[in-house]
């Protein structure tokens, strides 16, 4: 039996994260919630989840600071991010999604079933 893959759903918008994680975990994938970047952070590198799905406009620690101080660690720069945003021409995010280190999805263009499949297609 293939063991259950772990996402790290990074995100402020508590209600987004409710819907991704029911429909994360009904596609049987286990979720880890974090509220904003300065849970988040510490909680991936404790837990090196499969994947982590990142907001960027967050309170507390924006999600292109997360995504640098995980790039700093071993584990953390091989783990896939896919960043989930509205603001995708946030020059961070641009520069980030052309070094390679992460995925960009906009929240406005993208379905919960392609979220889903993007996730599937970086876990295996």
């Amino acid at each position: 039996m293939k063991a259950i893959k772990t996402v790290l759903l990074i995100e402020d918008e508590e209600s987004l994260r409710r819907i991704l994680k029911n429909e994360l975990e009904q596609n049987g994938i286990a979720v880890l919630e974090a509220e904003n970047g300065e849970i988040g952070l510490p909680m991936a590198l404790e837990n090196h989840p499969d994947l982590i799905l990142l907001d960027v406009i967050m309170p507390k620690m924006h999600g292109m600071a997360v995504l640098q101080k995980l790039q700093t660690d071993e584990w953390g720069k091989a783990v896939p991010v896919i960043v989930l945003t509205n603001f995708g021409e946030d020059p961070r995010v641009v520069e980030a999604v052309r070094e390679g280190k992460c995925t960009l999805l906009s929240k406005s263009d993208v379905k919960l079933t392609e979220i889903v499949e993007a996730i599937r297609l970086r876990i295996g």
